[in-house]
This record gives C-alpha cells, structure tokens and sequence, in this order.
C-alpha cells in the first residue's frame, strides 16, 4: 500500500493545476437540486475522457463510473454535484487572500472535483476492483437524496460499504441524523381589511402554529432539533390573508426522536384543524436515521478512512453526525460514512470559501480512500 501511495501521491503533486481547473469549470456550471443535467453531462464526458467506458447517467441524474466490475460486493465512493442555490445562471467566484470565494465551493464542488480527479488517477492506472464512482444527485434540501436512493435501489444487494466525500477534514459523520420536513398550508375566509374586519387571516393563525410548534420540548435523549424555514402568504396590505404557507422540519439522530416529533407535530395540526380553519400539509422530504449496522464492519470502515486522513493531515479527525447521503444505507444496515477532504467556511450563504491550499492535501486523501480498494 505504501508504495502505492507514494506513487499517487507524486501524481497529486503533479496535476495540483489540473485539480484546480476542474474546480472552477464546475463552479461555472448551475446544478440545483433536481436540475443537475448540465453538471452531470459535464461530469459524464470528463470521466469519459478520463478513460471510462462505462459511465454513465441515470434516471435520477447520477453520472455512474464503474471500476473494474466483475459482479462481486461493491465499494460504493461518491460526491455530490447539486448544490443548495437556486441559481440557473453561474454564480460569482473570486480568489482572494488564498481563498477561492464561490457559492456551494466546498459544499461540494471541491469534493467532487477531488473525486473525480481520483477515479482518472485509478482509470489511468488500471487499478480498483468493484467501485462504483459516483457524481450524485439530490443531497441537498429538498433532492431528499434521490441519488443517493437510486444507486441503492438498483445496487443495493451488492453494496459492502459506502462513502460520500463531503464537508471538511476535521470530522468522519457516522452516524445519520434523520428528519421529516413538510409544506404546511392555512386557508381562511380572508376579505377586505376594513369591510371584513374580524374575518380570520391566514397569516394570524400560521404564526400561532408556529409559535404553537416552538414550545415543543424535544427528548433528552440524542439530539432533536426543529425549524421553520420559510414562510410565505397573503394578498395584499389592506387584505385579510386567506392562505399563508411555511415549510417546516424536525430532525433527530435517534428514530425514537423522529417518532417523538411525528406524534408532536401531528397533534398541532390537529389542534388547528380543530378550530375550523382548513390546515393542508404536504411531507417534501424524509431522511431516515440508522439502522441496525454490523458494528465491527462499521467501525473497520470509520478507522480506514480516518487513518488515510490522518496519514495527509497528521490529524485524527473526530466523529460526528450528520444528515448527509450515507443515510440511505446506514438506514439499511450498510456501514457508511462520509468525510471531506477541504478546509473552507461560510457553507450555504453566498460567501461560501475554500482555502485553496487545501484541495492538494485534499487530493491525496481521494486518492488515498479510492487506492484502499485497488
């Protein structure tokens, strides 16, 4: 293994420009969730070029770059291509002070390029047995991990072991925090301000529900959050709304937290409807938690990828959870975990940095994941 690594190693230092570039081309491509296609067509014909000739995209957007498939158990290595922004034109990137300045940079471009610079590396060298390299769809928000559960769905008898290259080298997330998240609507009569006054507003009694939702006490137990994340509703300043809409979630690392809130949200809503006015709630996304995983495999595969990452950095990254694409097969049993290879800040707001340093360390943690299964 040593002496594959100094080899690969020599290669990263070698192609630090060709990494670099890569980035920023991706940077330049919109890929929101569920409208990934141009990022994927790109991701698609670079890996093509790169050397394979079994990649592919599917139905949910994937781009698929098998390695030396001969049917048996399969590592499955991805990043994800769509990012948070809504935006369909390119967003706005600037270097500056070291940092390469981009909205969705390192959440996760920067692991993406990584990954695919990687997967050319074994493509060029012949080397993987039974990888699935995989530039994936629907991490973020309301994508609910579509690729994520298309690739289990159609491979997922075969999968020994998953991991999703996102987020910074500080931590491995092992364990996966589920959530529910849903678009509540209320519709009153509504009417005009002055000529209807006393008519019920749509607005007055979502932010009661909302205030309703925020004395919930979460369980003691694990970790259990909740929000509102937007909200939206009415006509006009001299209308008394008759609808208001918001979205909401709640999350927990523990099932029996998920329950919890199930059964908390539901007799809010209940309560509300109770009262005559119509509440309509529409789930937009579910993310299950872990599931009943072989805990020696598991923690085989979390010392595996820590000691690459220890091995470039000279740091033990900590352990953590998170809501991310392992949760699909950790809810199945799979020993999956995900980690980063960058160092960056700012994730999700338009100031969004990467340290561009990083990306060549960076690189050397792909390689050396991917050259675990060479």
């Amino acid at each position: 293994m040593e002496q594959y690594l100094k080899k690969a190693h020599a290669w990263a230092d070698e192609h630090g420009s060709e990494l670099k570039q890569l980035l920023i081309d991706l940077c330049g491509i919109p890929a929101p969730s569920n409208h990934e296609e141009l990022r994927a067509e790109f991701c698609r014909n670079w890996l093509a070029e790169a050397g394979s000739k079994e990649v592919h995209i599917d139905e949910a957007l994937n781009v698929v770059c098998p390695i030396g498939d001969d049917g048996g158990d399969l590592t499955v290595i991805m990043a994800h291509t769509d990012t948070v922004f809504p935006d369909m034109e390119p967003m706005p990137l600037r270097e500056e002070d070291g940092k390469i300045f981009c909205p969705a940079v390192g959440d996760d471009t920067a692991n993406l390029a990584v990954l695919m610079m990687s997967a050319k590396y074994m493509l060029e060298q012949g080397l993987g047995k039974n990888l699935l390299i995989v530039c994936n769809s629907g991490e973020e928000g309301l994508g609910n991990l579509k690729g994520t559960r298309k690739i289990m769905e159609n491979y997922g008898g075969r999968v020994k072991e998953f991991i999703s290259f996102d987020g910074g080298v500080s931590s491995v997330c092992v364990k996966a925090v589920g959530s529910a998240r849903y678009r509540v609507e209320v519709l009153t009569e509504g009417g005009h301000s002055y000529g209807a006054f006393g008519n019920r507003n749509a607005i007055r009694v979502l932010s009661s529900m909302i205030d309703t939702l925020y004395t919930i006490k979460v369980p003691a137990f694990g970790r259990t959050t909740y929000n509102v994340g937007t909200i939206s509703g009415g006509t006009s300043v001299n209308t008394i709304a008759q609808q208001a809409e918001m979205l909401y979630e709640y999350r927990s690392d523990e099932r029996e937290g998920l329950a919890f809130m199930e059964k908390a949200f539901n007799a809010v809503v209940e309560a509300y409807r109770a009262t005559g006015v119509t509440v309509n709630v529409e789930t937009v996304g579910i993310r299950p938690c872990n599931g009943d995983i072989d805990k020696e495999a598991h923690e085989a595969l979390i010392r595996k990828v820590s000691a690459v990452m220890k091995d470039v950095t000279g740091i033990e990254p900590g352990r953590g959870s998170g809501s991310t694409d392992a949760n699909i097969p950790l809810s199945m049993g799979i020993p999956a975990v995900t980690n980063g290879a960058i160092v960056g800040g700012k994730a999700h707001t338009r100031e969004e940095f990467l340290v561009e340093e990083s990306l060549y360390p960076g690189l050397k943690i792909g390689l050396g994941t991917l050259l675990l299964y060479a």
